[in-house]
């Protein structure tokens, strides 16, 4: 990922934080020269340090587990809040108006070789933690345990868990810290405004808050 020195994020607490908020990576793997994106959820342990280890599943029907090889790494993307910039929010538009319109986002990529786990009891562990954390905001939260248990065990066996160990962890935070104070209030005040949810996170975010 090309990095400028402003937008480098190195704090794993942050860049695991955004992985919690928003654990659905796009998985990029390579197999006989092609390269391959998947999509799931993945949850992030902070063990071993410094990077930590994802984990997740995906059907066994799915190719990608077969073509795991040791030597070979991964990369996983997690896409956190994104919204456009106008460059009308800036008062220096005004003085100069040498200005243009950028995009803001906050982005986290993960590497690591691909670990298969076609073990039930593993498989279920994984599940039952990555269902336990998604839904923890429910009023009434589902758990495996409460579908039939010969259900649950064929859905098991039409899945497979893999695991991340991590070797490389990189953050870019790109959220208008190479605007002079004044812009970067602009862009807070502007993106507040908006309905867009993404667009709020992000005004949070050039702010200085935690990912959300």
């Amino acid at each position: 990922m090309y990095q400028v020195a402003a937008f480098r994020e190195e704090r794993i607490d942050v860049m695991h934080a955004l992985i919690r908020m928003h654990p659905l990576a796009t998985l990029v793997t390579s197999a006989d020269g092609v390269l391959k994106a998947n999509h799931l959820p993945l949850l992030i342990d902070p063990s071993p340090a410094p990077y930590g280890t994802l984990r997740g599943h995906v059907a066994r029907a799915n190719p990608l587990w077969r073509q795991a090889h040791a030597d070979r790494e991964v990369l996983a993307i997690f896409q956190g809040p994104q919204a456009y910039v106008t460059p009308s929010w800036y008062p220096s538009k005004r003085e100069t108006g040498e200005v243009v319109p950028t995009w803001n986002y906050a982005v986290v990529h993960a590497s690591g070789p691909l670990v298969v786990h076609d073990d039930r009891d593993w498989v279920r562990g994984l599940v039952s933690q990555l269902t336990a954390q998604q839904e923890a905001a429910q009023p009434q939260p589902w758990s495996i345990n409460d579908a039939p248990a010969g259900y649950i065990e064929r859905m098991l066996g039409a899945i497979v868990g893999i695991e991340i160990p991590l070797t490389c962890l990189e953050g870019k935070w790109k959220v208008s810290q190479n605007r002079r104070e004044a812009d970067r209030s602009g862009v807070m005040e502007g993106l507040a405004e908006q309905a867009d949810p993404q667009a709020q996170a992000m005004s949070g975010l050039v702010a200085g808050k935690r990912p959300v």
